[in-house]
């Protein structure tokens, strides 16, 4: 199928595309990389009147590096973060798990910000990031406010967004030296959105031991105090993680056994040195 037809504005400032928003009344749609909202397009899942390309707007594509945090632009793309654009120590998982997002070509237009907005649950940047504590940076061309990416994502496919407001940047604390993060994800095949998604930092000098699941029916499920699904030996206890499904109303059973594997793979990860 096409895509209905749209008018196509480029806005070269935050407050101009967030200005835009608003005189939309909620007929306008975002677009950056393109590479959820074009096959939406095309199936007319969904019709906005406008589009409002935001690409050429400098504020989102900047990256910004302090002692202990990187403000990561919202069109900055995947492949970039995957090529190692983000400066200083204590990002590298952030590479790595940009190199196990869809394919090449997907990574090379698809930006971070953009995957954080469609909020698909089974997507990697809203686990990842939700997991390391990263915060969005949100405008509606006067003001900013900053939300946690763990509450920025409402449910499958809606975020906290209002009508006249676009997500700015994402902002992610670094690693400490000595932490450990562990991300293990379970696809079909290479490529494809996980059926399973395990996240787990481990960060002792900071104090925090924090567990994300995705690839749920809604936000990730995060855990802010992993250490209580642990044994006093430090092993995992099998038992409260599956307490932890029952809570949050994972109950088909091959859907627990995934989860509870890539949950296992990425405590693994999180203590291997």
């Amino acid at each position: 199928m096409k895509p209905a037809a749209f008018d196509l504005v480029r806005a070269a400032s935050v407050p101009e595309a967030t200005r835009l928003l608003g005189e939309a009344n909620g007929d306008a749609r975002l677009v950056a990389g393109a590479q959820s909202l074009g096959p939406m397009l095309n199936l007319r899942l969904a019709q906005p009147r406008i589009l409002i390309d935001i690409t050429g707007i400098p504020e989102l594509t900047r990256i910004e590096a302090t002692n202990d945090a990187v403000t990561i632009g919202a069109c900055v793309t995947t492949a970039n973060i995957e090529d190692g654009c983000l400066p200083g120590r204590g990002l590298e998982p952030l590479g790595r798990v940009a190199a196990q997002i869809a394919y090449r070509a997907v990574r090379n237009r698809g930006t971070i910000g953009g995957s954080l907005c469609h909020a698909d649950p089974a997507a990697d940047w809203v686990s990842a990031l939700s997991a390391l504590g990263a915060e969005c940076l949100i405008a509606n061309g006067q003001n900013r406010r900053h939300l946690p990416v763990e509450q920025f994502v409402t449910a499958a496919y809606e975020n906290a967004l209002r009508a006249n407001e676009l997500l700015e940047a994402i902002r992610v604390p670094r690693l400490m030296a000595h932490a450990r993060y562990g991300y293990y994800k379970i696809c079909r095949k290479a490529g494809e959105f996980a059926l399973a998604i395990g996240v787990v930092l481990n960060d002792q000098e900071r104090g925090q031991f924090r567990l994300a699941i995705g690839a749920t029916k809604g936000r990730p499920i995060v855990i802010s105090n992993a250490g209580e699904l642990l044994h006093t030996d430090k092993t995992l206890n099998k038992a409260a993680v599956l307490n932890v499904f029952d809570r949050h109303g994972i109950t088909d059973r091959i859907d627990r056994r995934q989860k509870n594997a890539a949950v296992e793979r990425a405590f693994a990860l999180a203590r291997a040195p």
